[in-house]
């Protein structure tokens, strides 16, 4: 075969080639041998499904419906491309009897279009939105193999992983986005045999590059006009965005303006000074001088006092992080945490935002069971050490580095602690 990417070279009996990889499939998952001819692609993705606990009978799980998803599609980046895939190959899907099928960068479908009946036989093996096909979770298939290995591929038949998703053929094409060349989602045609066809993956490999030409002729997407925008997770100093410039906050107005996003009520002085600092011995003074330091770089007006508030609302991506949760919106609510909130802060109430956010998160990666979430998460320097999740990633992805770091993780749990670390005795 001269593409490797193409299930079927020229002149290929499809009918044989599914009984030969029937075999192959077969074998693999009795002994976890791939024999000849499975492709290197496919055979590498069985692999890849069976360390990740796939198993040949399972099937896809809904994770988002109704309100969820439609919130998580409108805020995608590929929502603004879906015009064009419909333009361009709408039609192709429902004339052919085919699907058109859209997923995010974690293989969650968001858009499943086309012909209504294969629609209708595609939904019974939960190829719906809202449903997640990534290769950890429902094995070798096109949108979830394209995402995993960044390139355009075919998947014919039993080459799937699943049983139930055998008599089926895809070809899908990841997009990248233009500006920084991370992988967004893909776009993906379902349906027959007659899609094993070179033509087929050329077609769907075009269209992914007209979607990310379109995706670097849009203008970035903004905030609402004119409303001010704060950036503090992962960040020891926010940023602050307003009128049309970037302003890197000082450590104690990043906490200040933190915590006024957080009180429109606004925030008396003694309140404030105890929100912001562990030594009692701060004197209002300094506060006042804080504050009015703060004003003259905010926008005109924004920083009020008597009680000290903010006279406009300020965007932060802190809300954006709970408002995710708060839908369920998990995948996206790990996207838009790049760390925990101002890392280096002490101020009380600063370091209780920080812990709550982090713990609600962590706590919905972790009822989720997903092995790609859970592992970014444990990898990420704030997470290299939290026991519960490396727990939880080696309960369902018990590769020997998880098994390794778990039980390390948990011999340094059980060692005991040396006199010299010891408390001392307050006692008389």
């Amino acid at each position: 075969m001269t593409d490797p990417w193409v299930a079927l070279e020229p002149g290929a009996d499809p009918a044989e080639r599914v009984r030969i990889l029937r075999r192959a499939h077969e074998t693999f998952t009795a002994v976890g041998a791939v024999p000849q001819p499975v492709r290197a692609v496919v055979a590498d993705s069985w692999r890849r499904s069976a360390r990740a606990g796939v198993g040949p009978d399972g099937t896809a799980s809904v994770e988002l419906s109704d309100g969820d998803l439609g919130a998580y599609r409108a805020e995608h980046p590929l929502a603004r491309v879906m015009p064009l895939f419909r333009e361009l190959m709408g039609t192709f899907a429902a004339d052919g009897e085919h699907l058109l099928a859209v997923c995010d960068e974690h293989a969650r479908l968001l858009w499943v279009e086309g012909h209504a009946t294969t629609r209708q036989r595609a939904g019974r093996m939960n190829f719906v939105p809202g449903a997640r096909w990534a290769e950890t979770a429902v094995g070798t298939n096109a949108p979830g193999t394209a995402v995993a290995v960044g390139r355009p591929v075919q998947v014919f038949a039993a080459e799937h992983f699943i049983r139930r998703v055998q008599p089926w053929t895809c070809t899908a094409a990841p997009v990248h986005d233009p500006h920084t060349g991370r992988v967004l989602g893909a776009v993906d045609l379902t349906g027959g045999d007659g899609l094993a066809h070179p033509h087929s993956l050329g077609f769907v490999q075009a269209v992914a590059r007209a979607a990310e030409s379109q995706l670097a002729l849009l203008a970035p997407e903004r905030h609402t006009a004119d409303t001010p925008e704060l950036i503090a997770l992962g960040r020891d100093e926010a940023l602050f965005r307003a009128g049309g410039r970037s302003l890197r906050l000082s450590r104690r107005h990043s906490e200040i303006l933190v915590l006024l996003t957080r009180h429109p009520e606004g925030l008396t002085g003694d309140e404030l000074l105890c929100a912001l600092y562990e030594d009692e011995s701060v004197t209002p003074v300094t506060l006042r001088a804080e504050l009015a330091r703060l004003r003259r770089i905010l926008s005109p007006g924004l920083l009020a006092s008597r009680p000290y508030r903010l006279t406009a609302p300020v965007d932060t991506d802190v809300d954006v992080l709970e408002r995710r949760l708060e839908t369920g919106a998990v995948t996206a609510a790990a996207t838009a945490y790049p760390g925990p909130l101002l890392p280096a802060s002490r101020a009380p109430a600063v370091v209780r935002l920080r812990r709550r956010l982090a713990d609600g998160l962590r706590t919905a990666l972790i009822a989720r069971r997903d092995p790609d979430l859970l592992a970014d998460w444990a990898h990420a320097v704030w997470g290299e050490d939290d026991l519960d999740v490396w727990r939880a990633l080696a309960a369902i992805r018990p590769t020997a580095a998880v098994r390794s770091r778990l039980a390390a993780l948990e011999a340094e749990l059980a060692a005991p602690v040396p006199p010299a670390a010891w408390p001392r005795s307050t006692s008389r």
